[in-house]
């Protein structure tokens, strides 16, 4: 079973960057869709942003277009999540996901049109903290 693995959080100051990378040890990551979600105190679990296994249609929340970028990384198996102009409200832990093998070729490069799919993912990582403050 894919096992997702987040990493590339922290503390950092507004106005900062963090790149977060999403890998899957033992599996090819460029076979699957990967959406990144994230989740503040008290608030419900959002999408954030996502890119098809081919890499040819990206989708972000309107929240952070203009300063987050997703790519991927096939020579390193990894899914990164550049964060710039960091603001308090990014605080949160930001998961990566992926829908199974069956879905990425039954949605292809229309998966990432919507972000508010939560439910149709299938696997997650475990999340990693980032803390945007002064």
């Amino acid at each position: 079973q894919l096992q997702l693995v987040e990493s590339g959080g922290g503390l950092v100051q507004p106005g900062g960057s963090l790149r977060l990378s999403c890998a899957a040890p033992g599996f090819r990551l460029d076979h699957y869709s990967i959406g990144w979600f994230r989740q503040a105190p008290g608030k419900e679990r959002e999408g954030v942003s996502c890119i098809v296994s081919t890499g040819g249609s990206l989708n972000y929340a309107d929240s952070v277009k203009g300063r987050f970028t997703i790519s991927r990384d096939n020579t390193e198996n990894t899914v990164y999540l550049q964060m710039n102009s960091l603001k308090p409200e990014d605080t949160g832990v930001y998961y990566c996901a992926a829908p199974k093998l069956t879905t990425v070729v039954l949605y292809g490069s229309s998966w990432c049109n919507s972000l508010a799919k939560e439910d149709e993912y299938d696997y997650w990582g475990q999340g990693t903290q980032v803390t945007v403050s002064s």
